[in-house]
């Protein structure tokens, strides 16, 4: 199919631009939705920072709370007097005014004298308690997360027993576990000395927050961090307080719309978390959807792990701003093709303009108007002004080349024509020379049988009659064969067996003039198409070439190979060599730079080899030698 180079030029445009615009669109997006990525991830971490303050400040609340009351004197009066109406009264009061979940009393034994929650149960023994156990011990208040028992949550009071009770909910991606339930709670608690006037210890206050079903600290995490701020109708942060792995605590939402109490931690932040002990930040699975989270570990006043600490922000706020940005790009790429289409259209038009001008005088010059030229534009001259300007010089150039041509081609014809002519002409002539000359031998070997041997003058004159006859006959026939050189006859031939049989007839020529031949032949060389009688009498014109050019002795050497494609044979001499001058009219017929020489055996050998589609070269340097490279194809 056809297509215009205007076409071309505005595919090759689009081309560029379309995938600069995709790349700069992948790329753009690509680094910016990192980028949100990152930043959201940022701020989760800033949150974590923040949810953990506020977590530590509720703790902070409690330890003044408990502090600020064991120094009360009511309590330093009443506890030594053993006034436990008085002490039940006002703690009591405490207890509901700052809304603390339990407010408990211990002698100096950790026996429990006061419990506000449920005044019935008391007289047990809160020794073993580890907070008030490190009290008793280090007489200094201690606060911590602690995970309570149901049994001691029961004795703080049945309701808080029944609040901390939650079944696990089936979450997906969470770890799997055979446990159906969690009967314990988890509990801010503080527990601090009581000393009297005198700085003895003479009690143990504790009190503290159950953070089961307490959304209190959730939700003001919420509020500070996160203002409220929803999405299509959820929370865009969201908080959570873990018992190990079963949110207790919660402001994330099921499907339903009620807070997802019971479901658990997804198995990943539960190894990282729970097992090693270490924070975890990245995409999580919550519940029914995903966050941008940050979970860190709750640990006890042994350092235990006994729960996590939670935030995250909804993830497809993020994923919708990065679809969004993704549409801005691809919308501004589209634009930027358009508008790049219409820019591609008109630059198109202007640079095929001349361009066409250009063709439209090529296909004149093609139909043999050598007068067509381009209007160039001299005042802006770009590469197609210089390629027109070119287009005129070639146009002025070929129609020069045209007229010498034209000339030439008179010239050659009218030499052809006579060399035809004289050719018929030579050829008529060397056939009626051919008539008396052997009449003249003929003549000549009969008066040298009729003459007596004593006549030696004579004799001798006879024999020279004999010898310039047969001489010049020699020269007729070779005129003949090169006026009529016969097409070859090509059959499989081996070049390496023509060269041994052309030297073995040339040897006794060789012991004659003491001329010493070395072989340098290439076994390898394949069979050729060529006419077998033609390519030897190629090959004994120039041995005997080299010969006479070796008066006195020498050394010839001939080599065979393949090389490119070609059979080449090489006949290197020792001999006096030829005149730089005279080489380019070697192959001249009748030029010779012998003495007797006819100068028509390389004129013949040229003949036969470019009527074989081969060459023949000679390169020779006087006083030196020659060299003589015939090359005939092998296909």
């Amino acid at each position: 199919m056809k297509i215009s180079l205007r076409a071309k030029s505005i595919f090759c445009f689009l081309i560029v631009i379309i995938t600069t615009g995709l790349v700069a669109t992948w790329v753009g997006v690509h680094l910016i939705g990192n980028s949100i990525v990152r930043e959201a991830q940022r701020k989760v971490e800033m949150d974590l920072n923040s949810a953990r303050e506020i977590y530590q400040r509720k703790i902070d609340d409690v330890r003044n709370l408990i502090r600020i009351t064991t120094k009360r004197y009511f309590i330093k009066d009443a506890l030594p007097s053993k006034n436990i109406k008085e002490l039940k009264e006002k703690l009591t009061a405490i207890r509901v005014e700052e809304k603390l979940d339990i407010l408990t009393l211990t002698d100096n034994k950790g026996k429990v004298l006061v419990r506000t929650r449920n005044p019935q149960v008391i007289g047990d023994n809160q020794a073993n308690d580890e907070l008030v156990n490190k009290v008793l011990t280090e007489q200094k208040i201690v606060a911590s997360t602690q995970v309570i028992t149901r049994k001691e949550l029961l004795k703080e009071g049945e309701d808080l027993a029944k609040q901390s009770h939650i079944k696990f909910i089936p979450t997906p991606k969470a770890k799997s576990t055979l446990e159906k339930e969690r009967t314990d709670g988890m509990m801010i608690k503080v527990a601090s000395p009581i000393f009297d006037y005198n700085g003895n210890l003479i009690g143990v206050l504790y009190g503290g927050n159950l953070l089961n079903r307490n959304y209190e600290i959730v939700d003001k995490v919420k509020d500070i961090v996160y203002y409220g701020e929803t999405y299509e109708g959820k929370d865009i942060g969201t908080a959570t307080i873990f018992q190990k792995d079963l949110r207790i605590s919660t402001n994330v939402e099921k499907s339903n719309g009620e807070r997802a109490i019971g479901t658990r931690v997804s198995e990943e932040v539960y190894e990282q978390v729970l097992e090693k002990g270490n924070p975890w930040f990245g995409r999580a699975f919550v519940v029914n959807d995903w966050y941008i989270t940050a979970y860190e570990p709750i640990k006890n006043i042994k350092d235990e792990v006994i729960g996590i600490l939670y935030v995250g922000i909804l993830e497809k706020k993020f994923v919708d701003l990065r679809k969004r940005t993704l549409l801005i790009f691809l919308g501004i790429t589209v634009a930027g093709v358009f508008i790049s289409l219409v820019i591609a259209y008109l630059l198109a038009n202007r640079i095929i303009k001349p361009i066409k001008y250009l063709v439209s005088a090529s296909k004149q010059i093609a139909n043999g108007n050598l007068d067509a030229r381009v209007k160039c534009n001299s005042k802006s001259l770009d590469e197609i002004g210089e390629l027109g300007e070119t287009f005129n010089f070639m146009a002025s150039s070929l129609k020069e080349r045209d007229e010498k041509l034209r000339e030439y081609a008179e010239q050659e014809m009218m030499h052809s024509e006579r060399l035809a002519t004289l050719g018929q002409l030579a050829a008529g002539v060397a056939h009626e020379i051919n008539n008396p000359l052997a009449v003249v031998m003929g003549r000549a070997e009969f008066l040298a049988s009729e003459i007596s041997n004593a006549d030696l003058t004579v004799l001798k004159s006879i024999k020279t009659i004999e010898h310039e006859s047969e001489k010049a006959a020699s020269i007729v026939r070779k005129f003949l064969s090169f006026a009529r050189q016969p097409e070859p006859k090509p059959e499989l031939t081996d070049i390496n067996k023509l060269l041994e049989n052309s030297l073995t007839l040339a040897s006794h020529q060789a012991l004659i003039e003491k001329i010493t031949i070395v072989k340098n032949i290439d076994e390898k060389i394949p069979k050729i198409l060529a006419d077998p009688q033609q390519i030897q009498q190629v090959f004994i014109n120039v041995i005997l070439n080299a010969f006479q050019s070796m008066q006195g002795g020498g050394k010839l050497l001939v080599a065979t190979r393949v090389k490119n494609g070609v059979v080449e044979t090489k006949f290197t001499d020792t001999g006096s060599g030829i005149a730089k001058e005279d080489l380019n009219k070697i192959f001249d017929p009748f030029f010779t730079t012998k003495k007797r020489g006819t100068g028509l055996g390389l004129a013949i050998s040229k003949n036969i080899i470019d009527k074989h589609n081969g060459t023949i070269g000679i390169e020779s340097e006087l006083n030196k030698g020659s060299v003589v490279t015939i090359k005939l194809p092998i296909k």
